[in-house]
């Protein structure tokens, strides 16, 4: 600095570390080649997935009774009322203690997303209140931007594996299906999520989804074709009778157009639909503030 040059006094605007914030002494944590795998994934996302492990293995604990009714199997509300009550400490172990007064409202969206214990069914709604709970963790700083990959195709996943495993073991009902001039029974946001993937894919088209050899070959690797694996696992006859709107879909040219029709398609059927909504609840980290739609 030349001489007589005085140093610029420090930014008052600048943020400042919370008042809760704990320091520690930095150590090191890479000592083997396999400890690079904690540098490499979210710690956030790993216990979601843990979280969401906890769930499917509540499940093979609790299996389904044996009851003159095939649909809603009621041991479905054995395992709610476990989840209903231990779902603030399934959250707390994925919110960091400084946020820990966060925790019941977020608990909360998960308890929400399972289904309903009373109807013994599951909808695009509980969905929502999935995509609601990532978001709530998004808001207070749990998961980062760096994650969006993750949460979707590695979190998000994993809740539809474990709601798969729901629908079937309990035999659960479809919360406002339209039928065949529904989407799909269950779900609406793998379809948009999973067609955004295959976006400029350099040889599946949409028309290869209605293609059983396509769909067996890569699913594992797609989301929108492990739906549509799932919808075939489940429902017998032919593809264009029992799911009319996937099987008009399949004729759209691109990818790109199938993505932008499912975004409008999902507003219009889920997000401005009272029967929907109304389940819907409200808090600090989700007001019901006014919200444009288009």
């Amino acid at each position: 600095m030349a001489e007589g040059e005085r140093q610029a006094p420090p930014d008052s605007s600048e943020e400042t570390p919370p008042a809760t914030q704990n320091f520690i002494i930095p150590k090191k944590e890479i000592h083997t080649v396999p400890d690079m795998g904690k540098w490499k994934r979210s710690q956030a996302i790993e216990k979601l997935v843990a979280l969401l492990n906890t769930l499917d293995r509540w499940i093979d604990e609790t299996p389904p009774m044996d009851q003159p009714s095939r649909f809603g199997n009621k041991a479905f509300r054995t395992w709610y009322a476990r989840l209903d009550q231990e779902a603030e400490n399934l959250v707390a172990t994925v919110v960091p203690t400084h946020l820990a007064a966060a925790v019941p409202e977020v608990a909360v969206y998960l308890k929400e997303s399972v289904g309903n214990s009373t109807r013994i069914d599951y909808g695009t709604g509980h969905e929502a209140a999935f995509a609601a709970f990532l978001c709530c963790l998004c808001k207070i700083g749990v998961l980062r931007v760096d994650d969006q990959i993750a949460i979707v195709f590695k979190v998000f996943n994993r809740y539809l594996e474990v709601m798969r495993k729901l629908q079937k073991t309990y035999r659960m009902e479809p919360a406002g299906s339209q039928g065949v001039w529904g989407l799909d029974d269950f779900q609406f946001l793998p379809f948009i999520w999973g067609s955004s993937q295959l976006i400029d894919h350099p040889y599946l088209e949409p028309r290869h989804f209605v293609d059983e050899k396509a769909v067996n070959e890569n699913h594992k690797d797609y989301m929108f074709l492990e739906c549509i694996l799932f919808i075939t696992e489940m429902k017998t006859g032919p593809f264009a009778e029992h799911s009319n709107q996937l099987w008009n879909i399949s004729a759209v040219p691109t990818w790109s157009k199938v993505n932008q029709g499912l975004i409008r398609m999902y507003k219009a059927e889920c997000l401005e639909k009272f029967p929907v909504i109304q389940h819907f609840k409200f808090g600090s980290l989700l007001p019901i503030h006014p919200v444009s739609l288009c």
